[in-house]
């Protein structure tokens, strides 16, 4: 199996040189990592250059123009480039545990997609991240809220994969999936139609369900640490909710305005 790393990005390259780092250091590595840049104009394109010198693994730069929000047409973009039949998706503001690649690759499986969790740090462990003075963070010292996302247990792990969740698809985030490109192609990816943030994930999580395709859910594994930051706009949700529910009601798998519109609209720098 051949795996690639998606990262998506934008005008945060301090965030996302420490979350590369947290890539070089996993106990398995990737094929290849696909950087899914939403337009960054603050010197991330020389930041990549210069880890690229740090790593043997290709690293893949996609790049489009910054014309707002639009994280589920780069991804898609990414996607089209990615030469790895398994897919694993994360954010550009996460610090990986060491085993996160691992714990993802013991859950793949054909015929389902998996998403994971996430604990949220503090303003101040993000900045003793960013400046290089912690690598990884302990989860008992962050919002104990999200405690349980940060523990690993291989028997727990497998037990919930196919437990947990289940009748709650919702619960998911972007920033902690991982798919088969060839079940992504099926669907024809992320909606483009859906710009700022909101619900993408979700909708191409239904999207997916809808074509056969069934979820796991990472439990006990593939732990990451979001860096905090301020959250996006939400001026768009409404419109997100509204797709979601035609998604759900008409029990749609394919979307229009997805990866096939999408050739020659980016480039690999």
């Amino acid at each position: 199996m051949h795996t690639s790393l998606l990262i998506s990005t934008y005008n945060w390259k301090e965030a996302l040189k420490a979350c590369l780092q947290s890539v070089f250091n996993q106990s398995i590595l990737p094929d290849e990592i696909l950087i899914a840049d939403d337009g960054s104009q603050d010197g991330t394109k020389e930041m990549i250059r210069e880890m690229k010198l740090q790593t043997q693994i290709p690293i893949i730069h996609v790049w489009h123009q910054d014309k707002g929000f639009r994280v589920a047409a780069i991804r898609n973009r990414a996607i089209e480039m990615a030469k790895g039949d398994y897919i694993i998706q994360i954010d550009g503001d996460v610090i990986l545990h060491k085993y996160f690649i691992a714990d993802h690759l013991e859950l793949a499986e054909r015929g389902y997609f998996v998403c994971g969790s996430r604990v949220w740090l503090r303003e101040e462990t993000t900045d003793q991240i960013l400046k290089g003075d912690i690598m990884q963070p302990s989860c008992f010292k962050e919002d104990l809220r999200f405690a349980l996302n940060g523990l690993r247990s291989k028997m727990l792990r497998n037990y919930l994969a196919k437990r947990y969740g289940q009748n709650k698809i919702s619960r998911l985030r972007g920033c902690n999936m991982a798919f088969w490109r060839d079940d992504l192609l099926k669907v024809n990816g992320y909606n483009e139609d859906l710009t700022m943030w909101g619900q993408e994930d979700t909708v191409m999580a239904y999207r997916l369900i809808h074509s056969g395709v069934k979820k796991k859910f990472l439990k006990m594994g593939g732990v990451q640490y979001h860096l905090y930051h301020t959250k996006a706009s939400r001026e768009r949700l409404m419109y997100h909710n509204m797709v979601l529910r035609k998604v759900i009601i008409q029990r749609t798998a394919w979307c229009a305005n997805g990866i096939n519109k999408g050739m020659n609209l980016a480039k690999s720098i």
